[in-house]
Formats: C-alpha cells, sequence, structure tokens
C-alpha cells in the first residue's frame, strides 16, 4: 500500500522563511540579484541529495552514540573543491575513513557511525570580507560554492552559478560513495585492500598488522559457518556546515509522509562558531528542519549559551536530535569544556558530544603556513576524554579535517613533517588537513582512550 501524501503546511513554509527577518551572518554580497532568484529556482526543481529516511536511520545512530553505544567518526576536506572532486581523491577519503572505523570499532568493540565531511563542503566563513595582497584589495574567498580561489576580481566575484555547481557536484561524489560503500568496496573481507596504494609508513605498517589479525578472525568464523553478508557494505553519511541560506533554502523539502521540512542536501548539517547566534537566522532555519543537527562550541562559549541552544534547537530533547561540536584548542579544553558538559549533564538534557581537535589548535608558521600541530590535535582529544570521564558522560565522536591523500599540512606525526616539508605538499586552499598516516595515527590513540572509558 502506498504511503498517503501530506500535503505542505503553509505554516511551516512561513517558518522555514523566517530566517529572512533576521541577521544573517556569514553571506556572500552577491552582484546580481536576479541571478541569485534564478540560482536558487533552479536549485529548488532539482532531486534531492540524501532522503528523509536515510536522515531518519542517522538520527537513531547519534542516538546510540550519545548512549555510548556506538561512536561517530565525521571527517574530510576543511572546504571540498570542484577540481579535486575526482573519483581518486574521493576514494582515498573514503578508503581512510573506512581504515579509521576499523581501527576504532576493532579496538574499542564499538560500532562506529561514519560520516564524511564530503558532498556539500564548499562553503566557508572568513574572518573578513576582503583580502589584500601587495595593495590590492578583492573579495575573500568564501569557497568554491560562491567564488574562485585565483586572487584576480574575475576569480573572487560571487557567481551564483556555482551554487548549482556545488549540487552537480555533490551528486557526482555522493553516486560515488554509494557505489563503494554498498557495491562491495567497503567490505570488511577487504580490509588488507584499504591500505593500497598509500605510502608505507608506522601508522600503515601497524593498520597492516591489525588488518592482519581481523582477517585471522573472519576466515575463523568462516570455517565456524557464520553468514558474512552483514560484512560486504555499510553505511556512509554526508555532512557540511549549513552556511548559505541560497543553497541551503531551495534544497530543504517538505517530506510527503509527514509534512515535515528536511534538510536534503546533506544527512547531517551543523552551525559554526562564527554563526551560532541565538537571535540569528542559522540557529532559527536550523531550528525548523528535520535532521539531525550540530552546533560548534568555542572556548568562549558560556553555560547560558549551550542551554539556550538545548532549548531552542531541541526543545523535546529527542535522542539524536542535537550534537554539539567543542572546538576548544589543547590548552583550553581541560578549563573550558567541563562547565558546559557539567551544566548539559545537571539539566538532563542527552546531545550527543564530539570533539573538533583541529580548529582551535591554528597556527601561522614562519615561512607562512596555516598549520596546525599533530601534538596539539592528539592532546586535544586526549583532553576531551579526559573531561568526559571525570564528569561520567559520554565522549561520543570525533571531528577531524583529513585526506587520503599525502600532503604536508600538519606539523609533526610518525613521519616528522616540518615547515620545511610543508613548502613540498602543501594543497589546503583554507585550513590545514591531517594526512593519511596521521588520520591514522589518531585513530589508534583514540581508540585507546575508548578501550579505557
Amino acid at each position: 500500500m502506498n504511503e498517503p501524501v501530506v500535503a505542505a503546511d503553509p505554516a511551516v513554509i512561513a517558518g522555514l522563511d523566517n530566517y529572512v527577518n533576521l541577521p544573517a551572518a556569514q553571506q556572500p554580497t552577491w552582484p546580481n540579484e536576479n541571478a541569485v532568484l534564478d540560482a536558487r529556482a533552479r536549485l529548488a526543481k532539482l532531486p534531492p541529495l540524501v532522503f528523509a529516511g536515510e536522515v531518519d536511520i542517522l538520527r537513531a545512530r547519534l542516538a546510540s552514540a550519545a548512549e555510548g553505544k556506538a561512536f561517530l567518526l565525521q571527517g574530510g576536506d576543511c572546504a571540498e573543491t570542484f577540481v579535486d572532486a575526482t573519483a581518486d581523491r574521493i576514494r582515498n577519503r573514503v578508503k581512510t575513513l573506512l581504515q579509521m572505523a576499523v581501527v576504532l570499532t576493532y579496538g574499542a568493540s564499538l560500532p562506529v557511525i561514519k560520516m564524511g565531511r564530503m558532498a556539500g563542503q564548499f562553503a566557508k566563513p572568513r574572518s573578513s570580507n576582503d583580502e589584500t595582497r601587495e595593495g590590492v584589495t578583492l573579495p575573500a574567498y568564501r569557497g568554491d560554492a560562491v567564488n574562485g580561489y585565483d586572487f584576480t576580481l574575475e576569480s573572487r566575484t560571487a557567481d551564483p552559478e556555482r551554487l548549482l555547481n556545488a549540487y552537480h557536484t555533490s551528486a557526482s561524489t555522493l553516486n560515488l560513495i554509494r557505489a563503494f560503500t554498498q557495491g562491495g568496496f567497503a567490505d570488511l573481507r577487504s580490509v588488507h585492500e584499504w591500505n593500497r596504494g598509500f605510502t608505507t609508513n608506522p601508522a600503515n605498517v601497524r593498520y597492516e598488522s591489525l588488518a592482519q589479525e581481523i582477517d585471522r578472525a573472519i576466515k575463523f568464523m568462516a570455517a565456524c559457518g557464520a553468514d558474512f553478508d552483514a560484512l560486504k557494505t555499510t553505511e556512509f553519511y554526508v555532512s557540511h556546515e549549513a552556511l548559505l541560506f541560497d543553497y541551503e533554502r531551495p534544497m530543504t523539502r517538505i517530506d510527503s509522509r509527514t509534512g515535515t521540512p528536511y534538510s536534503t542536501s546533506g544527512h547531517f548539517v551543523w552551525i559554526g562558531e562564527r554563526t551560532r547566534q541565538l537571535d540569528g537566522a542559522h540557529v532559527d532555519f536550523m531550528s525548523r528542519i528535520r535532521n539531525p543537527i550540530g552546533v560548534k562550541l568555542g572556548p568562549s562559549t558560556s553555560v547560558d549559551d549551550v542551554l539556550a541552544l538545548i532549548d531552542k534547537l531541541d526543545p523535546n530533547r529527542e535522542p539524536g536530535r542535537l550534537t554539539f561540536i567543542s572546538r576548544m584548542g589543547a590548552p583550553k579544553i581541560r578549563e573550558a569544556l567541563p562547565k558546559l558538559v557539567e551544566a548539559v549533564r545537571d539539566s538532563g538534557a542527552n546531545p550527543l558530544w564530539i570533539t573538533d581537535p583541529m580548529h582551535g589548535n591554528g597556527i601561522t608558521t614562519k615561512n607562512g603556513y596555516k598549520s596546525r600541530r599533530f601534538d596539539d590535535v592528539m592532546d586535544e582529544v586526549a583532553g576531551f576524554f579526559e573531561v568526559h570521564r571525570a564528569a561520567g558522560t559520554v565522549p561520543g565522536g570525533i571531528h577531524v579535517e583529513l585526506t587520503g591523500d599525502d600532503v604536508a599540512e600538519c606539523l609533526g606525526g610518525s613521519e616528522h613533517i616540518d615547515e620545511s616539508t610543508l613548502e613540498e605538499r602543501y594543497e589546503s586552499l583554507c585550513d590545514p588537513r591531517l594526512n593519511h598516516s596521521q588520520s591514522l595515527e589518531l585513530a589508534f590513540l583514540v581508540a585507546e582512550a575508548l578501550a579505557k572509558r
């Protein structure tokens, strides 16, 4: 029997559009308003990228993580680019996340929810609207969904056609991700295959040893007659910061089963540290969609801020609805995070807590590169677990900027990346990412911390 189709409630539509009456931070200045309206209208007619049923499953998975029965692994590029949306680079990111998930699952005996910062992370907030080089001032690069990175007026002028390019690039990325994760590539019996093509380093050697242990266990279970159909595929979700209303609003659709709005631009969307104003457009808009949502919390976040965000974004205290992503910085996490965790615990709310150990640890090297020290990233992760252990709460996941490519953007790790190495292998257009080896090293650290939880 077909499910009945529920008509869209005009009040729901009006609520979704309430954001236009509120201050909206970090929006681009489009030079042609008619072109923006045309792009929005075309986006609104395109098929959804994700589906309500998938979003509902993810919400249930995240509820399990908030209870300590699963763990969220969220990772991918700081800012995706159209030119890098190639099969090889997408495959390498997916392989890296699959490897990290195996390390976490095997080391901690927990199901791992795999989520990419992929298929939508094409817009970035900026600290300034403009950038000046050698006396020339142009608009800042706000991600490929808005403008280009090349420092020319033509490139840096916001172009709404890029919103359509972001959609189509997201669609092709999702198509490949689904092929990889549902077509046999993610079969756990191929755990060795995921290591092929990566350079040999201590993290890969350690992973290969773990893969051999998993291989022996699978062969033993096969000899016992176990059915391995469940190992052939894996769930994989996509996420991004819901920054641009000219993209997110047209991609928000009313579910025909329930009459409720879902963002169909990604399974999970989050509000950034720069856009989480309680009276702002982003918080209002996100409060009205059905997706599980995240909020980044920096070291200046107050207890009142956090409790008010819960009331606004999760008034019904629904399991799996709200995720707090702390990004405090290694020197501050042990001081800034406990009061927030304890206040939320004492309020009776149960959001999922995960850590972003990347954004609070930025530095600029002497030779001018934006970077992060791998030891600082590791220390923030350790601090995150310490805080939750002391509070008796659940450290439920990790959110990292990473790539499967052999770049050198973060200092340190087993490859001993130094400032001179950055000059040889730095590729990011925005923030520095962990490379494949550093990502695996981090996964082993987290697995050890989870085992002690």
